[in-house]
């Protein structure tokens, strides 16, 4: 899911947040997200969606089934 990864580096760069900003959001450790964005390991699917609301981004966005952001 490298896709994946790249999207969120992405996403969080662009709005100049900080991984432990997004961590604590998450309610996850730190280490846990910066290995979500070097796809060492994927996140669960409730933190997926938590992830997807705070970007308010589509899950199929994150996860590369779709170049459209934007929800339906």
């Amino acid at each position: 899911m490298a896709l994946f990864s790249e999207r969120l580096k992405e996403l969080r760069k662009s709005r100049n947040i900080t991984q432990k900003q997004i961590s604590e959001y998450l309610d996850i450790a730190e280490r846990n997200y910066r290995r979500y964005e070097i796809s060492e390991t994927d996140p669960t699917t409730q933190v997926s969606i938590k992830i997807a609301d705070f970007y308010d981004v589509s899950l199929d966005y994150l996860v590369g089934r779709s170049d459209n952001p934007k929800r339906r």
